[in-house]
């Protein structure tokens, strides 16, 4: 490589921060200082070029991210976020940009500095790494003489969501304002610095740049203070605003995913995020220029009287989308679930799909087993499901048994989602058909199988995980009585819900190795009797939470559904059913649905499973109250801090889709 890995000088000394650790026992990591939090740096490099420009290729990456800027043109953004490790270039055709003569490259970096599921970031590895080919030769590299600065036209305002972003107090009258414009004066900027630790592991981005684009709002008024603007659809990016009006006149920015009883918009979301920032204008004709992202549909602009706004648009962000899946029914209801479904997997993937676009911005792998699946159903294409189950491989470096975040600084660790991640893998080989890739994955899967299985207290059970916690399901509220102590991390004892995964665990590694050509990692027979000793209540013909055999939640009847645990026992199949289609899908979470519906339907009651998905405290209740992408929970009152756009609640694209592929 020729490009160097260039820093400002206030980080390009740092030692890095080993941010990673096991969940249990807690460590405490260093967070972000106020001297290296929240600095937008801005490079910028003067150069010639020619020859076959058509052609030209950059590379490039930035830690936390970057936007990319070339001729004064805004060309891309990112990377996806990943680790030092194996971090992620992006390749890009820049042909159209360039001019032969002199170009000016201009990139807007964000180093967050917070520990949070969004970056691997609080590190203290700020940088920027770059190379543009033409014609087979690297005609620019970023070394010493890039400029750089540290921008003053952002400054940090109040942290939201679980520490996941900064709003933002964007301020027109900086110095910096322009910086990509190639007559922008950076004479004064000084020399970036080569960063003096360097740990990266270069490689490329296996999925495309996100798609980006301006969109007016379908309803914009004039209100008492300001404007209104009503996108019509939520999604993914951030306000673009021309005003005009006196020097240091400052207008609030107000975003939100639904209105208060007065009409307003409601920027205290009910994810622990206010969506409320700020904008000072510098005299002349202003563009607001943000950066970080958040999801919200509507947008409400408290402006000055001595100021006006020209006009506004939403910039949104996602990944390259076209839909080739094919979805049967002249059912009003269902089609409408369907688009609603849909349009979450479509404004919802970025170059990750985060659990929820506002409070954490985070992958996880339990969501990611639901909306991973969706999206590859959706577009037909395995890439960016792949690809993220490669980074969740690469949480093995931290436990065997795989974190339950990839790709990001907050260290969380729920035993069900590693126990999930093998049919994920299997359901992966199934769609596609790739073995190179199933035989790259499973020795990262026998890793896993290895490290659950040291939890087995003897016959087959797994216990005592001390170092993960057990989700069953989410929010707590609605797990049905599960009665077992879901302590974090787990309480001594052995539990259904777990051990039903692990089940289905082993029988998915099983076959997996089967198709690698290698030995079983388990009789699981000798494991199914134990489960029924622990929890099958003869009296009541179901499966029970634990050993107590008090109560029998849906939750510890689903499992043994799906993975065939009944066995031959055609009478329990029946109850176990049964109990599903009586208990409705409000008995439990839109997390646990899937494997409810997936169950059934593998089970050949497809039609029970589309009467649960048509019931009018599901999904329809979603829309009933308004959604335009799926909810965290069935209604926005079900939880105490509910996310409005929840990728987890797409489970109809996946049990209906008429590829012929199995839900699971």
């Amino acid at each position: 490589m020729q490009g160097k890995f260039i820093s400002h000088e206030l980080f390009a000394d740092l030692k890095p921060i080993n941010v990673f650790h096991t969940e249990y026992p807690q460590v405490t990591v260093p967070n972000a200082t106020e001297k290296y939090a929240d600095k937008h740096v801005l490079f910028r490099k003067k150069f010639n070029a020619g020859g076959d420009l058509f052609k030209a290729v950059l590379k490039i990456t930035a830690d936390d991210y970057f936007k990319l800027y070339i001729n004064g043109e805004f060309v891309t953004q990112g990377p996806p976020p990943s680790y030092p490790q194996a971090y992620y270039y992006m390749e890009l055709p820049v042909g159209k940009f360039l001019k032969s003569g002199e170009n000016v490259i201009a990139v807007h970096t964000l180093y967050q500095g917070l520990i949070n599921r969004v970056w691997v970031s609080g590190d203290n590895r700020e940088s920027l790494w770059a190379e543009l080919v033409v014609d087979g030769e690297v005609i620019l590299a970023t070394d010493e003489s890039w400029k750089c600065k540290i921008s003053s036209a952002y400054e940090p305002m109040a942290i939201v969501g679980y520490d996941t972003q900064y709003m933002e107090l964007f301020d027109s009258c900086s110095e910096d304002v322009g910086f990509e414009k190639e007559n922008f004066d950076d004479s004064k900027w000084q020399n970036a610095k080569i960063k003096k630790y360097n740990d990266y592991n270069l490689i490329k981005s296996p999925i495309k740049p996100l798609e980006i684009y301006e969109v007016e709002p379908k309803t914009i008024r004039k209100t008492e203070n300001g404007y209104f603007c009503d996108f019509g659809q939520e999604a993914i990016g951030y306000l673009v605003v021309t005003a005009k009006g006196k020097k240091s006149d400052e207008i609030i920015i107000r975003q939100g995913e639904e209105l208060n009883d007065d009409g307003s918009v409601r920027f205290d979301l009910r994810s622990n995020c206010r969506y409320e920032e700020k904008w000072i204008l510098s005299g002349g004709e202003d563009t607001l220029d943000q950066f970080d992202y958040k999801g919200f549909r509507f947008a409400e602009l408290i402006v000055p009287e001595t100021a006006e706004i020209i006009s506004v648009k939403f910039r949104i962000r996602h990944y390259p989308f076209k839909q080739k899946a094919v979805y049967k029914s002249i059912n009003a209801d269902f089609n409408n679930i369907i688009k609603l479904c849909v349009n979450t997997i479509k404004y919802g993937t970025q170059e990750i799909i985060p659990d929820c676009p506002t409070r954490e911005k985070g992958s996880y792998l339990g969501d990611f087993c639901i909306s991973g699946r969706a999206q590859a159903l959706l577009t037909g294409d395995t890439t960016f499901l792949k690809k993220t189950i490669l980074d969740f491989c690469r949480t093995s470096f931290i436990c065997k048994g795989l974190m339950s975040v990839a790709t990001s600084s907050f260290m969380q660790e729920i035993a069900d989602y590693g126990l999930i991640f093998p049919s994920l893998v299997l359901w992966t080989y199934k769609f596609d058909g790739d073995i190179d890739f199933l035989k790259s994955v499973e020795p990262t899967l026998k890793g896993m199988c290895e490290y659950f299985a040291s939890f087995d207290r003897g016959d087959g059970l797994i216990e005592k995980l001390y170092g993960q916690w057990n989700l069953v399901d989410w929010p707590a509220n609605l797990r049905d009585g599960y009665d077992f102590p879901l302590t974090k991390p787990i309480s001594d004892g052995v539990h259904n819900a777990l051990n039903a995964l692990w089940i289905g665990f082993l029988k998915a590694m099983n076959e997996i190795e089967g198709i690698c050509r290698n030995e079983k990692v388990a009789e699981t027979d000798e494991v199914i009797r134990s489960f029924y000793k622990a929890f099958y209540n003869d009296e009541t013909g179901l499966f029970c939470d634990s050993e107590s055999k008090t109560h029998s939640a849906v939750h510890s009847n689903i499992f043994p559904l799906l993975f065939g645990i009944y066995g031959k026992d055609e009478e329990l199949k029946k109850r176990l059913v049964k109990m599903i289609y009586d208990k409705k899908l409000n008995s439990m979470g839109v997390y646990m649905a899937y494997f409810a519906l997936a169950a059934l339907v593998e089970n050949g009651e497809r039609d029970k499973a589309i009467e649960l998905t048509l019931d009018k405290n599901a999904w329809l209740n979603m829309i009933k109250e308004g959604a335009t992408t799926t909810f965290e929970a069935w209604g926005k009152e079900q939880k105490w801090n509910t996310s409005l756009f929840h990728p987890w609640a797409v489970a109809p694209l996946i049990v209906f889709n008429e590829s012929g592929i199995k839900v699971y």
